[in-house]
């Protein structure tokens, strides 16, 4: 895998989500908390993942989280997913974050994780991916 900071890396999958980092989004130390980040991306993948479930779909794994740098204040924060595999129920996601810090044109790679989602239907019982 390229240096995240290499302008040959650049993001994997679709843009699912795009969202500015606020003061209230911050930890004791000042920098964007790691759950706050960690939530957006389930948004993202959620998303993601309502498109190939055609439906409701809930989050049940997060199977790996990895945190590369910290995310500030005023960081605009890109999400992106790439699916991983559709299984009967499930769809699993691999989950992007990348920032633009102000006054800065390049992406940085934050975080990644592989999520699991699984369709469900009005009952809240799993059902099948529709193909």
């Amino acid at each position: 895998m390229a240096d995240a900071e290499s302008p040959a890396a650049s993001p994997k999958g679709e843009l699912s989500i795009r969202t500015l980092a606020m003061p209230a989004d911050t930890n004791q130390n000042g920098d964007i908390f790691g759950g706050w980040l960690l939530g957006q991306m389930d948004i993202a993948g959620n998303i993601f993942a309502y498109k190939i479930a055609k439906g409701r779909a809930v989050t049940v794994a997060v199977d790996s989280m990895v945190f590369h740098k910290p995310v500030y204040v005023g960081d605009v924060v890109s999400v992106y997913s790439d699916l991983i595999k559709v299984g009967h129920t499930s769809i699993s996601v691999h989950v992007e974050a990348w920032v633009m810090r102000r006054n800065e044109d390049n992406l940085l790679h934050v975080t990644d994780g592989n999520f699991t989602y699984v369709a469900i239907d009005d009952n809240n019982r799993p059902r099948p991916v529709k193909g």
